[in-house]
């Protein structure tokens, strides 16, 4: 109010400090109000502080129609003209401009009112309500990782720069986009003279529309709105009055939960629709979006480390950032079951707040199966912003292929769906999966949402259901169901409730996958000593301690991609030869009894052989040969190996041999033929008398080598000619029966250990730094070298 201050023909230093201090101002626009010069400059100086510091105008049209305020027409424009006369243009451009931009504030109309003390009880409440809303926010004080995200976000907002600039937030549902968006919006908003917090932008406009242009200009409209303080805004016509309004206002803009590009065009297509030095942060889960309306400078919102979980937990569950004592355990575990997510957290805490310990330690396992309510309503967002195809792949990761190898993934569902490299990556670009150091990884509460959607598919009878990953329901489909034709997958840990596994098998002709895993011992005891059946579409055979001697003589691998049977009790895997043109991996590691491998003449595709601890396995088919895209082959710890086939060299693709611990092997076979690609040989506790005898041959990408020398293993020649790319220090060990080394053209060799004596060495061309020494006279060595000539210069 200005009533004690003296009224001059200008205004002076004490009001415009007045105006500038205010944290609201009302306009009383009355028919005469442009009669005073005093009146007008006022205005103009109130409208002043409204642009450059964000100051809260109200007006009140007291019975004279705003249309004639802002056109200056009717008896309000006469009486301004009056003013006007003899006045300096300058000072009625400014008057002019004053007036038309209060015109535009939502405010009250008189005449609307039929009574009066209503309309100014009406103002009273909302200039309480603004005044409330201006208050500092203290809402953020307790926000765990607030200094870093502000710390984080500098370099993106960059606020000392001038330009216009568009941020994006970008993360998975849950994570605490929203959250650190207002933070900033309380931040900084202060400092622009527009500012607006558009929240659930998703909500407001959920789906392209048949009438894609109306539900834009409503949506500006909005943001119109909220931005210029004006009610009830109209577009009617085109998207170009955002960009009218705004081109040189300074303005703070949060646009929260974006899902759609539209929205972006509609509210903020480019960035010079804005005055310098603007800043708009959009919130969204899908990164495409931000990237296809050009935005670059984007802040992925990351999981919070253990600590700061489990410290957001017990704000929310204790009001204390730590756990109250005898908690500690219990806070710590469900902290792990929300899988840090921000939401579950602060919804678990609130759910565990007041509760006794015998309370927690009663919900803790319902909570490992189900959702609460409030998570799983917000995830459920990102799953309906998928499209059908998207959706069902979205599936599959949740119940079949979580945590695993992006290429593995890849390769089974290729016939599932038309792209599924695309489809992982839409995913991932929505933040609904990450893919990370080669493979596919899906948060658990996302995870638990998608069993519970394809539980939800039928409730009361699971063999209708797509996959089954609970014991109980397998259980279920053992004891009541026949129909089992829509299973297409099982991933589940075994119990005793699947002591009669092969029953549910025959009920599931179009199983495809197949997982049943657990503790080895645990897996003996409770799966069945007979199996019948085994699915003839699997695509994907992954079962831990598999108990048979033998698969079913009926089963036909033609569609087999992965064979995984570690710990199994298999002596062979089956009779003759099967077309396995399909199989990529196969994983029979520890299976201590396995004695042969079938004929692999037609694993043509074959790409990793884990033959590992099979400690009974003596020899290997000379059909492996046929395996030409075998690039990894582990007999490591196979001590009855004798000798391979020379037939292995035929697998020209192959990088790495892994023969640790074959104590029997007493030779490779004479020649490597073209194996180029070798980058990695370990005969870690191998290899006997001979070595490798008589040459390596072609194998110059070899990078890894090693040799341990223990329990009467103890080579005598060793030829690592050409291997330029063997680059790591070569540790010989207790080599004492060596008496050849040629390292010739091993030019990235910097080292090597040994405590041999007497050795013919060939170094010439190679990149040594050291050879080998001993404390004392090294007279022993010296004479045997053969070769140093062109030692590489280091």
């Amino acid at each position: 109010m200005d009533n004690e201050i003296k009224r001059g023909e200008s205004i002076g230093p004490e009001l415009i400090r007045e105006i500038r201090g205010s944290k609201i101002a009302i306009i009383l626009l009355s028919r005469n109000y442009a009669s005073s010069k005093w009146c007008l400059d006022e205005l103009v100086e109130i409208m002043k502080c409204r642009e450059a510091s964000g100051l809260t105008v109200m007006t009140i049209f007291y019975e004279v129609d705003p249309s004639d305020v802002k056109k200056l027409v009717g008896d309000f424009g006469k009486v301004f003209k009056k003013t006007c006369a003899g006045k300096t243009e300058e000072d009625i451009r400014r008057w002019t401009q004053a007036l038309v931009e209060a015109a535009t504030v939502a405010g009250y109309d008189s005449r609307k009112w039929d009574n009066e003390a209503a309309m100014i009880e009406r103002i009273a409440n909302d200039v309480s309500n603004e005044l409330m809303n201006s208050v500092p926010s203290n809402d953020f004080d307790c926000l765990v990782g607030r200094k870093a995200h502000l710390e984080n976000m500098e370099p993106f907002l960059h606020l000392s720069s001038n330009e216009v600039r568009m941020i994006g937030i970008w993360g998975p549902s849950g994570i605490g986009k929203s959250t650190i968006a207002r933070f900033l919006f309380e931040e900084y908003s202060h400092g622009f003279q527009l500012s607006a917090f558009m929240e659930n932008i998703k909500g407001r406009y959920p789906k392209p529309c048949y009438d894609e242009c109306s539900a834009k200009l409503q949506l500006q409209a909005d943001f119109l709105s909220k931005i210029i303080n004006q009610k009830d805004m109209k577009i009617r016509r085109h998207l170009g009055v955002a960009k009218d309004r705004l081109k040189d206002k300074k303005v703070f803009v949060v646009l929260d939960d974006v899902d759609q590009l539209a929205q972006l065009d509609a509210m903020a297509k480019e960035t010079h629709w804005f005055g310098p030095g603007s800043r708009i942060i959009i919130t969204t889960q899908d990164k495409k979006v931000l990237k296809a309306h050009g935005i670059h400078h984007i802040y992925k919102v990351c999981f919070p480390a253990d600590d700061e979980a489990l410290q957001i937990f017990c704000m929310n569950a204790f009001s204390q950032n730590s756990p109250r004592d005898g908690f500690e355990n219990l806070a710590r575990d469900v902290t792990q079951l929300s899988g840090k997510l921000p939401l579950g957290l602060s919804v678990m805490g609130s759910f565990f707040r007041g509760m006794s310990k015998d309370e927690w330690i009663r919900e803790i396992p319902r909570l490992k199966t189900s959702l609460d309510g409030k998570i799983e309503t917000t995830l459920m967002f990102s799953y309906n912003g998928l499209c059908e195809e998207d959706q069902g792949l979205f599936l599959y990761i949740a119940c079949m292929f979580n945590n695993e190898r992006i290429e593995n993934v890849e390769e089974h569902l290729a016939k599932n769906f038309i792209d599924v490299t695309q489809g992982l990556h839409i995913l991932a670009e929505k933040s609904v999966i990450s893919i990370s150091s080669g493979y596919v990884k899906m948060h658990d509460l996302l995870a638990r949402l998608g069993r519970e959607i394809v539980r939800k598919q039928s409730i009361d009878k699971p063999g209708k259901r797509q996959f089954l990953v609970d014991p109980r329901d397998i259980c279920k489909v053992l004891s009541n169901t026949k129909d089992c034709t829509s299973v297409i997958g099982i991933n589940s840990e075994c119990g005793e409730e699947l002591c009669r596994i092969d029953r549910v098998l025959e009920r599931m002709p179009n199983l495809q996958f197949l997982r049943l895993y657990g503790d080895a011992s645990d897996l003996r005891s409770n799966l069945p000593q007979s199996l019948n059946y085994l699915p003839p579409l699997a695509k994907l055979l992954h079962w831990t301690s598999f108990p048979m001697k033998c698969p079913p003589s009926n089963f036909n691998p033609v569609f087999l991609v992965e064979l995984n049977m570690p710990f199994s009790n298999l002596e062979k895997l089956w009779e003759g030869i099967q077309t396995i043109r399909n199989l990529k991996w196969m994983d029979l590691s520890s299976s201590s009894n396995l004695k042969e491998l079938p004929d692999l003449s037609t694993a043509t595709n074959l790409e990793k052989l884990n033959l590992s601890n099979c400690s009974s396995l003596a020899e290997l088919p000379s059909s492996i040969g046929n395996a030409i895209n075998l690039v990894e082959l582990d007999l490591s710890f196979c001590t009855r190996l004798v000798e391979l086939p020379s037939s292995i060299w035929n697998a020209t693709n192959i990088v790495k041999l892994n023969l640790c611990g074959c104590t029997k092997l007493v030779e490779l076979p004479s020649s490597t033929g073209n194996t180029i690609n070798l980058a990695g040989l370990n005969f870690r506790f191998g290899l006997t008398q001979m070595g490798l005898q008589p040459s390596t041959g072609n194998i110059n990408n070899l990078q890894m080598f090693e040799i341990s020398i223990s329990r009467g293993i103890n080579p005598r020649t060793i030829n690592l000619q050409a291997c330029s790319r063997l680059k790591e220090q070569l540790d010989m060990g207790n080599a004492t029966n060596l008496e050849q080394l040629d390292l010739t053209g091993c030019l990235n060799m910097p080292q090597i250990r040994s405590s041999m004596q007497t050795i013919a060495m060939n170094l010439s061309k190679t990149g040594l730094r050291k050879i080998p020494r001993k404390e004392g006279n090294m007279s022993h060595l010296l004479p045997k070298i053969l070769q140093l000539k062109d030692l590489c210069k280091r």
